[in-house]
C-alpha cells in the first residue's frame, strides 16, 4: 500500500475534524448548559408550590401561617432534587415569605439564584420574575 493509494485519513484531515468538533463544542456548551439550568428550577418551583399548600393547610387548623419549615408536615429544608435550599419567614400574622436558594450546580444560574414566594392572605407573588417561574 502507497501513501497516495487514497485509503484512510492523514493527521492533517484527523486535526481538523476535532478543530471543528471542539469549536461546535465552544459554541453550544453555553445554550445546553442553560438549558439544564432552566429545567432545574422546576425543583424549587415545586418544592415552593408544596410549601404554599401546606402552610395553607396550616393556617386552616392554626388560624396563622407557621413561622418555621420544622412544623410543616412534607416540606423538607432542601428541595426533592438537592439544588435548592428552601426558608420561611413571616412578615405579619397573614403573610410570609418563602425562598428556594440555589445549591451546589444550580448556584450558576446567575439569573434566578433565589426563587421567592410572598403571600399574603392566600395571595401569592412570585419573585424575582415569570421567568425564573418558567412563565
Amino acid at each position: 500500500m502507497t501513501p497516495t493509494d487514497g485509503r484512510g485519513f492523514t493527521l492533517v484531515e484527523c486535526l481538523g475534524v476535532c478543530a471543528v468538533a471542539a469549536v461546535l463544542v465552544t459554541v453550544a456548551w453555553p445554550t445546553w448548559r442553560g438549558h439544564g439550568l432552566r429545567a432545574a428550577r422546576l425543583d424549587a418551583v415545586s418544592a415552593l408550590t408544596r410549601l404554599q399548600t401546606v402552610q395553607e393547610q396550616y393556617r386552616s387548623l392554626h388560624g396563622l401561617y407557621a413561622a418555621e419549615l420544622s412544623v410543616l408536615h412534607g416540606v423538607a429544608p432542601v428541595s426533592d432534587q438537592g439544588r435548592y435550599t428552601l426558608a420561611l419567614q413571616r412578615t405579619g400574622p397573614e403573610s410570609y415569605r418563602a425562598t428556594a436558594l440555589a445549591r451546589g450546580v444550580q448556584v450558576h444560574d446567575a439569573e434566578c439564584g433565589a426563587l421567592t414566594l410572598d403571600v399574603q392572605l392566600g395571595f401569592a407573588t412570585a419573585g424575582p420574575g415569570p421567568q425564573c417561574w418558567n412563565r
